[in-house]
């Protein structure tokens, strides 16, 4: 069994962070993650998505992504694994993690690869990895192919006539502005609201560095005004950013209410419209955490852990990381998980600090 202070579980940007700190405070460490190379969870996204950042808000500490706008996919997929280099973190790829769980020395990590023995682990991964599709979509015809958003790449998967697209926030509008270039295309679903700018215009770099102080700073659980936004965000979702509607109506896109149900095979609207041309369903309806691998009672019965701050409550030495709201609006974004993977790393010292005060005991038979 290897043996080291902290595991951290996935190289995404959280894990990368959560390294450069642990690697800056002089911790004992190893990230371990699922996919071959580092940078592999956003290149399994669609291939035409691009970041709402910039340079400055697109880049982790210590090193600059490089780019001169907004990033694409792959340029962020790249950067993550230039990032690992750079910092020399030790980084382990295509290691799943199969099991978490303890016994009186602390934690015990399974993997494909061989067992961990831990004081701390630190979970960065799993956070969006389930799709979550209405109970009614095993009811369509089966000759209606359908694809979740985790699953869309491009175009060349959807079928010959028309697409549905559910789901009208910012990864839906994507797909369905996308794909009303080659096929006749409806929206379903309520609009999120919308920022009010082009964030790709002079304006909206000038708009920029407020959102992102509101949303780091004023929008977090520690203010009255924060959890009111917090709890209006996991509520309603986030609004459109860089899409509005005036693009959906002007690339001829057919917006729909909510999808209801199914009849005979069929899509139906909340209004009780049968939609009988559609070919291919997209389902753009959200992700879960998938921490079924976690061999501990630290989740709530919808799969969420709890935490305070990303500190387990059930389990000291357990901490997550990369939450969506975990402690800010921003929590989950580039830059908000800097400030997260900070706090969580003076946490671990403090376990360590505690540890060595404590007495040892000693046997005197």
């Amino acid at each position: 069994m290897n043996s080291v202070g902290t595991v951290v579980i996935g190289a995404g940007q959280a894990g990368l962070v959560m390294g450069y700190y642990l690697r800056k405070a002089g911790e004992d460490f190893v990230v371990l993650d699922a996919d071959e190379r580092v940078g592999d969870c956003w290149r399994k996204r669609y291939d035409s998505l691009r970041l709402f950042s910039r340079p400055r808000y697109a880049s982790l500490p210590g090193l600059r992504i490089g780019t001169r706008d907004c990033p694409t996919r792959d340029e962020m997929a790249d950067y993550l694994e230039r990032y690992a280099v750079h910092h020399e973190l030790p980084v382990r790829t295509g290691v799943r993690v199969t099991r978490l769980s303890r016994d009186d020395q602390g934690f015990v990590i399974e993997t494909s690869d061989g067992t961990w023995h831990a004081d701390q682990v630190v979970v960065a991964a799993g956070m969006h990895t389930k799709e979550r599709r209405p109970t009614f979509a095993g009811e369509l015809d089966p000759t209606i192919r359908q694809l979740h958003s985790l699953e869309y790449r491009n175009p060349e998967q959807l079928a010959d006539g028309t697409v549905l697209v559910v789901g009208a926030a910012n990864s839906g509008t994507d797909i369905a502005l996308e794909a009303v270039k080659t096929h006749r295309t409806l929206l379903a679903g309520r609009h999120p609201g919308q920022v009010p700018v082009d964030i790709d215009s002079t304006t909206g770099r000038l708009f920029t560095p407020l959102v992102m102080f509101l949303f780091k700073y004023v929008f977090t659980r520690a203010r009255s005004v924060g959890r009111k936004a917090i709890t209006n965000a996991e509520q309603n979702g986030l609004p459109l950013t860089r899409n509005k509607l005036a693009h959906l109506d002007a690339a001829g896109i057919t917006r729909l209410g909510r999808i209801a149900g199914v009849r005979e095979g069929l899509p139906v609207t909340a209004d009780g419209d049968v939609l009988e041309d559609v070919t291919t369903v997209v389902w753009c309806t959200g992700s879960v955490p998938d921490h079924s691998w976690i061999d501990l009672p630290v989740c709530s019965d919808d799969g969420r852990p709890r935490h305070v701050r990303g500190v387990s409550p059930d389990e000291p030495g357990l901490l997550f990381l990369g939450l969506d709201f975990q402690y800010a609006i921003a929590s989950s974004t580039i830059q908000g998980v800097d400030r997260d993977a900070r706090y969580l790393v003076r946490r671990i010292r403090d376990l360590a600090r505690r540890s060595a005060d404590r007495p040892v005991a000693v046997d005197r038979r």
